[in-house]
């Protein structure tokens, strides 16, 4: 019974240790595109990425809304790369303004709860002025869902009153190794 207790703790430890502490996770952007398509509504003044270190990269994204807008509606996409971009899990419409006084949408609520600590995008309706997000990088521990290896890319095209005011394409790798870590 003691060994058996022991060989537990032992394989709960090695566990911990493999997907825990390993940093066997790869979580960066690898590009950013930012297009405005009303530049009377909307302007981006910064839409960059900046390198950091091998692992990490910063995203700065720093646009003016120039009227209040308080009917807002993003539809999402995610893609991933296979051949060029693929259409994949993710295909939604959300009312951004319904969204941000209470989440009812668990994926939109996964990739808000990513980037909020680091965004002044954090209040109902309506939205006008400096549109900030800073410094901004990807952490694993933060992605609540399993997600395959690969290349993906998230599009957000931004309505104002039904019609089209910018797009944000950010595309980020994601490589999970757990048998070779650094």
């Amino acid at each position: 019974m003691w060994s058996s207790l022991v060989t537990g703790l032992f394989c709960a430890a090695v566990l911990i240790n493999i997907l825990v502490l390993n940093d066997a996770v790869v979580f960066k952007f690898t590009n950013v595109v930012c297009l405005s398509r009303n530049e009377s509504w909307f302007v981006f003044h910064t839409c960059r990425l900046k390198a950091i270190r091998r692992d990490r990269v910063l995203l700065n994204i720093n646009g003016t809304i120039l009227h209040p807008a308080d009917n807002i509606s993003i539809h999402a996409q995610i893609f991933k790369k296979a051949s060029g971009f693929k259409p994949w899990l993710l295909n939604a419409k959300v009312d951004g303004c319904r969204f941000m006084r209470r989440n009812y949408n668990p994926i939109i609520g996964i990739i808000f709860d990513l980037f909020q600590d680091f965004s002044n995008i954090n209040h109902s309706c309506p939205f006008v002025g400096p549109q900030v997000v800073k410094d901004f990088y990807l952490r694993p521990e933060r992605l609540k869902l399993p997600f395959p290896t690969g290349d993906y890319m998230l599009s957000l095209i931004w309505h104002f009153y039904k019609r089209p005011q910018f797009d944000t394409n950010v595309s980020f790798s994601f490589v999970e190794d757990l048998l070779n870590s650094n």
